[in-house]
């Protein structure tokens, strides 16, 4: 099975405990609408693990505050967020980058809700202007729905641009996972929250385990 990365989303109240099994990605929530808003200061954890922030259709000087403060290396989009906007992030992170130390930047992540089908016709329009995209499951929640979406809608994805899978992912459903990793897609890595918790933000650490074995 090909390698993939491990994006753990919605932390809130142990992160250090997250961050000892040394996923790839821990995803911060800065929407204050979400039971999972990240509203303390990030703990110290590894620089190899990367910092997501979460925007729900947030103002540009908000993200880029947040991204500052918190070290972040991806901002991911997860609202209606429009391609003139994220060409103004874009803009704001280059006026901003003395004041960021990314090397190699920050990456961009436009988050697309997928429902019984999907129209890939939509994600054109954004190729050149974020480096990856999320499908997560549509529903009431803006992410953390609890559940999957028709994952094999996305056999039919148009695209080189790596993606990363998300909505509903468990243990129940890791082997149709794995059985879409191994289609020749270009899945970047899988993004789990709700179904490896024990309430909102606090995460299941032995689940995790079980689900880091799975891919090892």
């Amino acid at each position: 099975m090909k390698k993939i990365k491990l994006k753990i989303c919605g932390m809130k109240h142990n992160v250090a405990q997250v961050a000892a099994l040394q996923p790839d990605y821990l995803g911060f929530i800065f929407f204050e609408k979400s039971p999972r808003n990240f509203d303390k200061e990030v703990l110290d954890i590894p620089n190899h693990i990367k910092r997501v922030g979460v925007f729900v259709d947030a103002p540009i000087s908000f993200i880029i505050k947040q991204t500052i403060a918190f070290n972040l290396d991806v901002i991911q989009l997860h609202g209606d967020e429009t391609v003139f906007l994220i060409n103004e992030i874009n803009k704001s992170l280059y006026n901003s980058r003395s004041k960021i130390q990314k090397p190699n930047g920050i990456d961009i992540w436009k988050v697309f809700s997928v429902g019984d089908d999907f129209d890939f016709g939509k994600l054109s329009e954004f190729e050149n202007v974020v480096d990856k995209f999320l499908f997560d499951t549509k529903g009431n929640a803006k992410g953390g729905n609890g559940f999957a979406f028709d994952w094999s809608v996305l056999k039919n994805y148009p695209s080189n641009k790596p993606f990363i899978l998300s909505g509903g992912i468990s243990m129940e459903n890791i082997s149709e996972v794995k059985k879409l990793i191994e289609i020749n897609l270009p899945i970047y890595g899988i993004d789990v929250n709700s179904k490896f918790e024990k309430s909102p933000g606090l995460k299941n650490i032995s689940a995790l385990k079980i689900l880091i074995q799975q891919f090892a």
